[in-house]
């Protein structure tokens, strides 16, 4: 079961990371709204950022990105920034929408080291729950989708090896990993060297 950590209404809100309250962000999540279906719009919303907007490892690009607009700008993020831009679209669309963590290993084993990846949790009035969605981007081995019934993330989390999963809903992003990305100026350096293990 998820947990929020702040108050409802922060999950709705504009904030410095999640800044959804512009023109740019307003027309986007527009163009994904369903009248009277906040799951096609969560649906639309989510597949947009999980496949139209490239994860930095996954095309070895360098470029930084830090806040919703500048991944919507750049079409380009880790997860930790992909993450703002989902939350920012839902948002847009007066959907409640914050930030959850697992803490994985970079390789298959506890020698390989650890990394926080990010993903989402969305508040479905529907359904009366929140539900979380990974739009870290699929490639071969990762196949995320949006399910209701049950989650299909980009991660198994697998505690045997020392894997977390946060089941904490944030409505902000970690201070933390946005300070690494803040103070980073090539995503695969700091993809390789940077990345905390621990929230």
């Amino acid at each position: 079961m998820l947990k929020i950590h702040d108050k409802f209404e922060e999950y709705l809100k504009d904030s410095y990371y999640i800044d959804w309250d512009n023109e740019q962000m307003i027309k986007t999540a527009q163009s994904f709204y369903v009248p009277r279906n906040e799951i096609e719009t969560v649906k639309k919303s989510y597949e947009f950022v999980r496949d139209e907007i490239k994860h930095s490892w996954d095309i070895q690009d360098k470029r930084i990105t830090v806040k919703a607009t500048d991944v919507l700008r750049e079409g380009v993020g880790i997860c930790w920034a992909k993450s703002n831009l989902l939350a920012a679209l839902l948002r847009a669309n007066n959907i409640p929408s914050g930030i959850c963590y697992q803490r994985l290993t970079l390789g298959d084993t506890p020698e390989t080291g650890y990394c926080i990846h990010a993903l989402n949790a969305v508040y479905l009035k529907s359904i009366n729950r929140w539900i979380r969605l990974d739009a870290r981007g699929n490639k071969q081995g990762i196949a995320a989708k949006m399910c209701i019934d049950k989650e299909m993330l980009a991660f198994p989390v697998r505690e045997e090896l020392g894997e977390i999963d946060y089941r904490i809903v944030y409505a902000e992003p970690s201070p933390l990993t946005m300070n690494v990305l803040e103070h980073s100026t090539d995503a695969l350096f700091m993809y390789l060297h940077s990345l905390p293990d621990r929230l």
